[in-house]
């Protein structure tokens, strides 16, 4: 699995970060995602998965599932 996130597309509602906060954070001047690990381990992928499908904005985007 590879991650990506779009600052361009992120409205900053930080569902990603409630969800995976192993993956994603959040800048402190506006909430615009910051993506810390684009290939997450194992046990995190599920979170990853949820974070994407729950992005307001669709800025997180999951390729592969290895």
């Amino acid at each position: 699995m590879k991650v990506t996130a779009d600052q361009n597309t992120c409205c900053g509602a930080g569902q990603c970060v409630l969800l995976a906060p192993e993956v994603f954070d959040q800048r402190e001047e506006d909430g615009i995602v910051v993506l810390l690990d684009e290939v997450p381990p194992e046990h995190l992928r599920a979170a990853v998965r949820e974070a994407a499908v729950m992005c307001p904005a669709s800025a997180i985007a999951v390729h592969g599932d290895t």
